[in-house]
């Protein structure tokens, strides 16, 4: 059994924020299979699905962000579930909106969704898939991951959110290895093919500048 949790915010004022952006991505594989994420259950809003064999939990806790490990805690010793076999799902504000990142485990940074789940599982020995809501021009930190995305980041979202889903399925089917290679280099590997495709200019040459000739007037 896998447990998918993504991190968000309770109520419809909070639905479309960019803290919210881990439940989209819960709701997008609901969807994909049919199901949805409804059912309530250790404070958190839950689904069932299968991926391959494999049995698969969606959760969406309903504790606000900061609580966040109350929620999955719960389901991880209700199952008895190794650490391996969770992946939480975050926004991250050290990524642009669009990219997608996955670690096999690390520190909570700033994120306090993760802070609270890192303290009621009593390690960061699990993995977890992050993503890019972008930083700050003005704002703090607690404002900006509450305001909604723009129009022109809309698109770039709604596109990462589905591949967010696909990284999650593959991380099911496959491990938190593959998903990684597969997902964490596809930024890499198409600025490498921009990069690769763009014509190479040749240097400007000065145009060459002709040595006066003194005229000597004799007389």
């Amino acid at each position: 059994m896998i447990l998918l949790a993504g991190l968000g915010n309770p109520g419809g004022k909070y639905d479309a924020t960019r803290h919210n952006i881990g439940f989209h991505v819960i709701d997008t594989l609901a969807a994909n299979h049919h199901t949805e994420v409804s059912q309530k259950k250790f404070n958190s809003l839950y689904g069932e699905i299968r991926i391959g064999t494999e049995k698969v939990i969606l959760i969406k806790p309903q504790t606000y962000m900061n609580r966040s490990g109350e929620s999955v805690g719960a389901w991880m010793r209700y199952f008895d579930l190794p650490e391996e076999n969770l992946l939480v799902i975050y926004d991250d504000m050290d990524f642009a909106p669009g990219e997608i990142k996955l670690r096999a485990k690390g520190s909570a940074g700033t994120h306090n969704g993760m802070k609270s789940i890192i303290q009621h599982l009593g390690n960061s020995d699990f993995p977890r898939l992050r993503m890019g809501i972008g930083k700050p021009l003005w704002q703090s930190a607690a404002q900006y991951v509450l305001s909604r995305f723009t129009p022109e980041e809309i698109p770039v979202i709604q596109k990462s959110v589905k591949e967010g889903a696909e990284a999650a399925e593959t991380f099911v089917r496959d491990g938190i290895q593959i998903a990684m290679n597969r997902y964490n280099t596809k930024k890499e590997i198409k600025e490498t093919k921009e990069k690769v495709q763009e014509p190479k200019q040749e240097p400007k040459q000065e145009p060459k500048q002709e040595t006066e000739q003194e005229t000597v007037n004799e007389g």
